[in-house]
Formats: C-alpha cells, structure tokens, sequence
C-alpha cells in the first residue's frame, strides 16, 4: 500500500507520492524532477569510476510510477539528464523505451541548468516552462510565483531525529504557492532544507513531507532545520 499525500496548491488537489512524485488527477499529469539520467558515465569520464547502472534503476522506478498512475502526461521538471551530451550514452534499450513513452503519452522535457537543450531523438515537447490552468511547471522557482508553482532543482533533504538518531532523507517542501520536488535522480544528493537557498523560497514557512519507505512523513518546516 502506498500512502500518498493529497496536498492543494491554487485550488488544485494534487497528490505527493513517497517515491518522490507528483500527480495530479484532474489532468492525469505526474511530474518528476531532477533525474540526472547518465551522471554515472559523466564522472566516470572524469576518471571517477561509479557503478553505471544508475539510469536503468532510475528509469525503473519511474515506470513503476507510470503504471501506478496511468497518467496522460508526464513532465519532466529539467536537470533530466547529467550533461548535454547524455541522451548519446544512454544505453539503447533505456533510449527505446523513452521513445515509446513519448509514443504513447504527453512528454514535456522542461529544460534545466543541466541540459539547456532538448535530447535529440527522444520525442516529446521541449519547454522552459509549462503552464496548465492555475499551475506552473519549471526546473527553478521563481521568488514571486504566479499562481501555483511546481519546481525542482534544489533536491532538498531533511534530518529528523528518530530513536537517538537522525534520519536524513529527500523531501517535498511546500506551502499555499509552490511545491519543491526532491531529485528523483539514483545518483543525486540533496541540499538540506534549512539552507538559505530553501528557505527564502519558503519567508513564511511551509511543510516538509519526508520520503519514506511507502509512505510520507509530514512536519513543519521550522521542526526540520
């Protein structure tokens, strides 16, 4: 059992899944960020050998997702890729199965810091912002959102103490005007959500949603610097 979240945002419900996703019914869209397809080719390029397996298990999990959902659009929050030069070393069966997706769905690539360019060959819709109804899709919020602002790029990470200890996971940060995506990326770290970067998005406060094993954790913001 998978216990989501619901969460409204400009007066739409939207649905916060552990695994680090965001779903939206009215609109059958999921929105993930910051995958960071081939980041384990790209260092090792620079001589800093890593296990090359991270985009397959990223991938993996992101069409667990689609068969959970079943959604009609799939967006792609930017940073989907580790360089500009990725989409040419992912594997052949994770590039097909790409292709396919943008076959059979909505495929919106929003372009992140990481990959300023559409990858060429995948299909889908390439776009620095996608906008639909009240809610706003892009890789890196804005400090004045116009509506309901969706974003990634920060892949926040939260401590809470548990049984002595600390227990530091990725995490959803929110309030009335925007939701920050946690990197959903197998090789990604995260910048904890008590650093100034985070909280000035944040002036007055918001909600942390940890990722958990099947299920989200959810405290104020102030309870996890």
């Amino acid at each position: 059992m998978t216990a989501v979240a619901p969460f409204h945002l400009a007066g739409e419900r939207l649905m916060l899944d552990p695994a680090g996703a965001v779903y939206w019914p009215e609109r059958r869209l999921l929105a993930v960020s910051d995958l960071h397809l081939e980041k384990g080719s790209s260092y090792a390029r620079r001589g800093m050998l890593l296990p090359p397996w991270d985009s397959r298990a990223t991938l993996e999990r992101l069409f667990v997702l689609l068969r959970r959902w079943q959604p009609q659009i799939l967006v792609l929050l930017g940073d989907s890729f580790h360089d500009q030069d990725a989409p040419t070393r992912l594997a052949r069966e994770e590039a097909s199965r790409l292709h396919a997706l943008a076959a059979g769905l909505r495929l919106i690539w929003v372009r992140g810091n990481h990959d300023p360019l559409p990858p060429d060959g995948l299909g889908g819709e390439a776009t620095e912002v996608f906008a639909l109804g009240p809610l706003v899709f892009r890789h890196q919020a804005t400090a004045k959102p116009e509506g309901g602002e969706v974003s990634g790029h920060y892949h926040p990470k939260a401590t809470i103490a548990a049984r002595g200890t600390g227990i530091c996971r990725p995490c959803f940060v929110a309030d009335a005007r925007r939701v920050l995506m946690p990197a959903f990326g197998a090789y990604t770290g995260g910048l904890d959500v008590g650093d100034p970067a985070i909280l000035r998005l944040f002036p007055r406060g918001g909600r942390v949603f940890l990722l958990g094993e099947g299920r989200l954790f959810g405290f104020a913001l102030h309870a996890a610097r």
